[in-house]
């Protein structure tokens, strides 16, 4: 069955950088576009971006356009979230997912990202 495990969380300061990583198993993983993902305190999850099955186009909320980077790599099954000049309204729990997703789908864990100010 689906598996997703986001790891990479942290408390970090205001400017500063984290990687997350996502590993996938129980699907044929290189099929599907996938997406990160955070739901920050008291607020809904919202779509933070995405990379295509092959990683050649990715896209991204607008809130963290030029700040985060999404990459995968296929033969590992991981997609990662590069975060630079991270802000306090960055924190969130994070979460990958398979494309499409909703409320119904399978979800991780999630991994807790905390911006101090």
């Amino acid at each position: 069955q689906v598996h997703i495990v986001e790891t990479g969380g942290d408390l970090v300061q205001s400017g500063g950088s984290l990687s997350l990583t996502c590993t996938a198993s129980g699907f044929p993983f290189s099929s599907y576009a996938m997406s990160w993902y955070r739901q920050p305190p008291g607020k809904a999850r919202e779509w933070v971006a995405q990379i295509s099955l092959g990683g050649g186009v990715d896209t991204y909320a607008t809130s963290v356009e030029g700040r985060f980077t999404i990459s995968r790599d296929n033969a590992r099954n991981t997609v990662n979230l590069q975060m630079d000049n991270l802000k306090p309204e960055d924190t969130a729990v994070y979460y990958c997912n398979r494309d499409p997703a909703d409320e119904y789908s399978y979800w991780g864990q999630g991994t807790q990202v905390t911006v101090s100010s």
